[in-house]
């Protein structure tokens, strides 16, 4: 699983944007510039490729994929019908550590994918180990019976409850338990990079 460890703040700030949750906004509110010695000074406009990269990269570095993970993750949305782009963010919208995080079990899409390999999720009754498990509408994650998960998520759920779960998600909070009622349009997932940039990346 892609876990990646390096400078944040400057990664967020290299694209001008919020990739690892809301830690850093002060940052890029007062650098919204790339880091390095020279400041906002002598910076080169990006060319064609180098901005569909970028937009790439924001993807992989919000959801935690390597590239390997988001290139096959970009065939399958190819192989569905309907628009590649939006197909590529659903999926990635809707793997069970986004959801877990979604829901409010996690503070952040890295610790909802601690949860999800330390066993303490559980997928239509059944423990899954795997975040990168794509859910479906009807599909039902709660929080693992043992008692470590059940404090874990409930201490993760008061720490969110001022955060509400986007309208394709249904949540009970007392029960630790969450539903994809389904599957989230554009709209909704409101991403932050334009995805169309992306699919004509990888068709070159």
């Amino acid at each position: 699983m892609g876990r990646y460890t390096g400078p944040k703040l400057k990664v967020s700030r290299r694209h001008n944007a919020q990739l690892f949750g809301a830690s850093g906004a002060k940052v890029l509110e007062r650098k919204p510039h790339p880091p390095g010695m020279h400041g906002p000074k002598n910076r080169r406009k990006l060319s064609d490729y180098g901005l569909a990269l970028s937009e790439k990269q924001k993807l992989r570095y919000m959801y935690g994929l390597y590239e390997r993970q988001f290139r096959h993750t970009f065939r399958k949305a190819l192989r569905r019908r309907g628009v590649t782009g939006e197909t590529l963010l659903q999926l990635l919208e809707t793997r069970l550590d986004n959801v877990a995080f979604r829901l409010g079990f996690a503070t952040s899409r890295p610790f909802a994918r601690q949860m999800v390999v330390h066993g303490h999720l559980k997928v239509n009754g059944r423990k899954v180990t795997s975040p990168s498990c794509v859910l479906k509408v009807g599909d039902v994650v709660e929080v693992a019976e043992r008692a470590k998960a059940k404090t874990l998520a409930q201490k993760n759920l008061e720490a969110t409850q001022m955060t509400p779960p986007p309208d394709w998600l249904n949540v009970d909070r007392e029960a630790a338990r969450g539903e994809v009622k389904r599957i989230p349009t554009r709209d909704e997932i409101a991403p932050i990079v334009n995805e169309r940039l992306v699919v004509e990346l990888y068709s070159r």
